[in-house]
């Protein structure tokens, strides 16, 4: 069997695991520029009372915000713009190199006020979603990114709650596994920085905000000042999964 996260794996998951969508469409959206085609999805929570709240305000012409998708707490999915077309979900921010997020993404917003859980047929759906987006646009597991993560500072969704190791084990997204226990002698700032940024976050954003945000998706319960013992952690996960990437 191939490993999970490899394309033949993510395939044969797409291929078993069908996502009908239901059509409503949004008319904020735009061509992607410079010919673009989507190589990251972005993952939001909507921090809105429903689903149908969310819709309302991303089929909105005077609010002037989309995503490509739209899932409800009871899995189910609405598309509001083409996958091929520029949703306008991410704003200011970037990851690795691309600046035009917007352009160079599919954005999926989860119905989901920011603080509680994430229901489990909302997780499916979502699974069988970036199942299919994955394999169209042959994007690896480790540009499926939060929302925080291009926007370190600015946005802190999908949130704490958001269970980004279920999408790991399926081969959707990344997460660090294994021991914690860094090598003490070789940990330093300057090369945890060095690793955020090798990973896609900001050069432009100051070390705490990075930190802050590496926390929120990978070490949520981590407290505490730089280099004190939960950041010794965090920065073990970043070097795992460097190491993991290249």
């Amino acid at each position: 069997m191939p490993a999970t996260g490899t394309p033949a794996f993510i395939a044969g998951l797409a291929a078993t695991r069908p996502m009908p969508a239901i059509w409503h469409p949004s008319p904020n959206y735009g061509e992607r520029r410079g010919g673009a085609k989507p190589d990251i999805v972005v993952l939001h929570y909507t921090a809105m009372r429903s689903a149908e709240d969310a819709r309302a305000v991303l089929c909105d012409p005077v609010a002037e915000v989309s995503a490509h998708y739209l899932i409800d707490e009871a899995g189910g999915v609405l598309q509001l713009v083409e996958e091929g077309q520029r949703a306008w979900h991410a704003g200011a921010g970037s990851w690795g190199s691309v600046c035009d997020v917007n352009s160079r993404s599919i954005g999926i917003e989860l119905s989901n006020c920011g603080g509680s859980p994430f229901a489990a047929g909302q997780m499916d759906a979502l699974e069988d979603l970036l199942c299919g987006i994955l394999t169209r646009w042959d994007i690896p597991p480790h540009r499926v990114i939060g929302h925080s993560d291009m926007a370190p500072g600015r946005k802190i969704d999908p949130g704490v709650r958001f269970d980004w190791r279920r999408l790991a084990r399926v081969g959707l997204s990344v997460w660090p596994e294994g021991p914690d226990a860094p090598d003490m002698a070789r940990l330093d700032q300057e090369q945890f920085q060095s690793d955020l940024v090798a990973f896609g976050y900001s050069p432009e954003v100051a070390f705490e905000t990075l930190l802050d945000a590496f926390r929120l998706r990978f070490r949520p319960a981590a407290r505490g000042a730089a280099f004190e013992l939960a950041d010794q952690q965090v920065a073990a996960a970043l070097s795992k999964l460097g190491t993991a990437l290249g």
